[in-house]
């Protein structure tokens, strides 16, 4: 997998063999705006690209949840409301799709768990990724100390401008949520997804020095990246992977 060409690599995850972590861009497949999980061709190819067989990359069905799934083998049906997927399996690829929300990697390498995150403002207000650490250390023994953490490319603050119920609900969840929001000239609020989801792994234990931002904003580097909001919901999607070897 790792001479497949560009894929997005994770600094944070380099010094660990144990361990394939990674996101698709624009041109790692030469598929436009069509949704990898809903057209099994394009699954397919993905995962002949990464030198993987299809059913070893298991999706959930994202509904923007906080919903996390423990992943013990390859799933006869679809993971239905679930955006966060779990496991210590070898072999077994986590899978998530973003085009602005945020994708957030895991990965204990003592206890050998590792975590797919899909965090939109629902997901992230709704603690996602606090309930993702815990379902590591609560069914699999990992340690929040341990876990290394990768916050994908995403929608960036200087672009989402949300509304009152993101603001109300950022402020009732989101720990030293003023790093999070700021004021536009307009007196309208941007979120930080990047943010938000850092102070969450914070919160909940994960060391400062084992989170990596990569700060690559979806809608901005339209070249590279899908952006829901500047290309619409039909558009493509980027998939961020995480899979013990």
């Amino acid at each position: 997998m790792d001479r497949t060409p560009d894929l997005i690599r994770y600094n944070i995850f380099q010094p660990f063999t144990t361990i394939c972590a990674f996101t698709t861009t624009k041109s790692t497949l030469p598929v436009e705006r069509v949704r990898y999980s809903n057209v099994p061709e394009n699954k397919a190819k993905l995962a002949e690209t990464l030198g993987l067989e299809a059913g070893q990359m298991v999706y959930p069905d994202q509904t923007h949840s906080s919903c996390v799934a423990a992943i013990h083998e390859i799933p006869d049906a679809v993971i239905s409301e679930t955006d966060a997927l779990v496991t210590n399996q070898s072999e077994l690829c986590l899978c998530v799709q973003t085009a602005d929300c945020v994708p957030v990697l895991l990965f204990d390498p003592k206890a050998k768990v590792i975590a797919a995150i899909h965090a939109g403002w629902r997901g992230t207000v709704g603690g996602i990724v606090e309930k993702a650490v815990s379902k590591m250390t609560t069914n699999y023994g990992a340690s929040a100390e341990n876990i290394v953490a990768a916050i994908g490319p995403s929608i960036s603050s200087e672009i989402y401008e949300v509304g009152d119920e993101v603001v109300a609900a950022a402020r009732k969840s989101i720990p030293n949520v003023e790093t999070t929001l700021h004021k536009n000239g307009s007196d309208n609020y941007h979120f930080n997804l990047w943010e938000a989801n850092r102070q969450l792994l914070l919160k909940n234990g994960v060391l400062k020095q084992n989170i990596q931002v990569l700060r690559a904003c979806s809608f901005s580097e339209a070249e590279k990246y899908y952006s829901a909001r500047r290309d619409g919901v039909d558009t493509g999607r980027m998939v961020s992977g995480i899979m013990i070897l």
